[in-house]
């Protein structure tokens, strides 16, 4: 079975998937899972529970494959490296820190950005070092 070939634009497809779904579980704005649950009372349970579900199967999907690809050295090497870039921007000045919720949006994308390479990190250490990656395999 032919492998799909990694490129940016596949990178950039999976960060976006990811990002889409950190920003839909929670945000600094009213607009996302958290803030529609959160009043608890009782409205459109049924749909905040379907809601719910998907959102829990996306996670599993993405924590499972970032798990398996970059284990927890990689998760830890990935998040000190975020935390160093943000360490830089927040030193150039190119975070403003007297807005609350600046540093929300920064993590936020921060665990995207982790989902995403762990997701993808298959692809791309086939495509830097030629060798693929086999799990489950049958025999």
């Amino acid at each position: 079975m032919a492998q799909a070939a990694f490129t940016p634009a596949s990178f950039l497809l999976r960060w976006l998937t990811a990002l889409i779904l950190v920003f839909a579980t929670f945000n600094p704005t009213q607009y996302s899972f958290f803030r529609w649950v959160e009043p608890m009372n009782g409205e459109n349970l049924p749909l905040k529970a379907l809601a719910g579900i998907l959102l829990l199967i996306l996670y599993v999907i993405f924590l499972r494959a970032t798990w398996r690809s970059i284990g927890p050295i990689g998760v830890a090497l990935a998040a000190a490296l975020l935390g160093a870039l943000i360490w830089v921007g927040i030193d150039f000045g190119l975070f403003n820190l007297s807005q609350p919720t600046v540093m929300t949006w920064v993590l936020l994308f921060a665990c995207a950005t982790i989902l995403a390479i762990g997701i993808s990190w298959s692809h791309i250490r086939r495509r830097i070092s030629g060798q693929a990656d086999m799990d489950d395999v049958d025999e």
